[in-house]
């Protein structure tokens, strides 16, 4: 017969929601312009900063978020609840025909502070060298976590992008509405931009320049990669002196309202009406360009930012097929008014799938100019890479119409052809 015998009862630990990891226990709180306030606990520097609150729904990439250009002034909140997992790799590369000098999107971060739910302190990835608090606190970032990133989404998608202002120790009170600070009345561009002209890969068969206002690194890379030689202007620099020295002309993204570079807007409109080589522009870019031709920009209520916005295309051009439905990484607040008609010898290239705003435009075949400028990211970083080979069009283009010096014999145009790798990082979400 079996005998049973009575089981000693096994005690179970209490169950508790906490943090990834232990951060400090410095508190901070979330003040918006519109009265809500979060409270949470610091990480990264201890200091309090004004910005403009918005948030970003990629779930990964965050030091390539952080390190954009196009963040500069913002109090970055990221939607994922999760943040931190993987560290921060070394910032680090070779300047040669393959890189640019940096791994991220520039050389430091540019927010101006970071809103997460759960930060992550204890990182895992055979890339990282630190973790985001300490990454932060390098660069004199705060940040704050603990907060139900969700409820401020929220807020900032109904009311719009709000003033806002990153309170931590002993200064936590909410401030008056006069003393939140607008980085949009400031001319951000200027602060990011090169200063100096410099060149990059310099041995390049076609001679590319970029007006920088705010460029990401992987921009550069991407140009670099297919084989042109980059030479990085001043955003404000009058690219009409020299531009028969080169084969095609790039505008990058950057920060804050286009309406602080109508000097830029002003001298690319003589180029569009004097010069014949292909033009690219990109984010800011494409708003330089879009002014230049005629149309007019706009804040929007919340701008678009995340790695997952779809566009539509309205017009076929190299490898973009009209009719099909691209997935795009953006990071924008300002955007082109879509106007009827669309000023002579130019057309919608892209249109938002969700709030239907202007995401490209293009020159019409019978306009004689061969110019494409996209709201989005084609080399993303993080992000889709529905739309990279964008870049090779360009660059084929340019180097189609290739200047041939005296006495040398015209080459045979090659497409270009980049192997894409995967993703360098690890990610997990929660």
């Amino acid at each position: 017969m079996l005998t049973l015998r009575a089981l000693k009862p096994i005690a179970v630990a209490r169950l508790s929601r906490t943090f990834a990891t232990e951060v400090s226990r410095r508190n901070a709180v979330l003040h918006l312009k519109t009265g809500e306030s979060f409270a949470g606990v610091s990480f990264g520097a201890p200091k309090s900063v004004y910005g403009e609150t918005v948030f970003s729904t990629s779930i990964t990439s965050y030091t390539e978020s952080m390190t954009d250009p196009s963040y500069r002034g913002q109090i970055l909140v990221f939607t994922s609840p999760l943040i931190g997992n993987y560290g921060v790799p070394k910032n680090r590369t070779p300047i040669n025909s393959r890189d640019v000098g940096v791994l991220l999107e520039s050389t430091r971060v540019q927010c101006a502070g970071v809103v997460v739910g759960d930060v992550a302190l204890k990182f895992s990835h055979h890339a990282a060298v630190e973790s985001l608090s300490a990454w932060c606190a390098r660069h004199d970032v705060p940040g704050i976590t603990g907060v139900d990133t969700r409820a401020v989404t929220t807020l900032l998608r109904d009311q719009g992008t709000t003033l806002g202002r990153l309170a931590v120790g002993a200064d936590m009170t909410a401030p008056q509405p006069s003393e939140y600070w607008d980085p949009s009345q400031d001319n951000l561009v200027d602060q990011v931009s090169t200063q100096e002209a410099y060149t990059l890969n310099p041995k390049g068969d076609i001679k590319i320049a970029v007006l920088d206002f705010g460029a990401k690194a992987n921009i550069l890379r991407s140009l670099v990669r297919r084989g042109a030689a980059v030479t990085v202007l001043p955003w404000n620099f009058d690219f009409n002196t020299i531009r028969d020295n080169f084969d095609g002309l790039f505008l990058t993204n950057g920060p804050g309202d286009p309406a602080h570079c109508m000097e830029a807007a002003m001298n690319v409109r003589r180029t569009l009406m004097e010069w014949q080589k292909p033009i690219f522009g990109i984010c800011m870019g494409h708003q330089i360009l879009g002014i230049a031709a005629g149309l007019d920009a706009y804040r929007m209520t919340f701008g678009n930012r995340g790695h997952n916005q779809p566009v539509l295309a309205l017009a076929s051009s190299g490898s973009i097929k009209a009719g099909r439905v691209y997935v795009t990484s953006q990071n924008h607040q300002y955007a082109l008014k879509l106007q009827d008609p669309f000023p002579a010898g130019w057309e919608p290239f892209f249109i938002n799938c969700n709030d239907s705003s202007v995401e490209g435009i293009k020159s019409t075949a019978d306009s004689g100019r061969k110019v494409w400028g996209v709201q989005f990211h084609p080399e993303s970083a993080g992000g889709p890479l529905d739309t990279i080979e964008m870049f090779t069009d360009f660059v084929d283009e340019c180097r189609a119409g290739k200047i041939q010096l005296p006495g040398e014999e015209p080459s045979v145009v090659e497409p270009t052809r980049i192997v894409h790798q995967r993703p360098r990082q690890a990610f997990a979400t929660g």
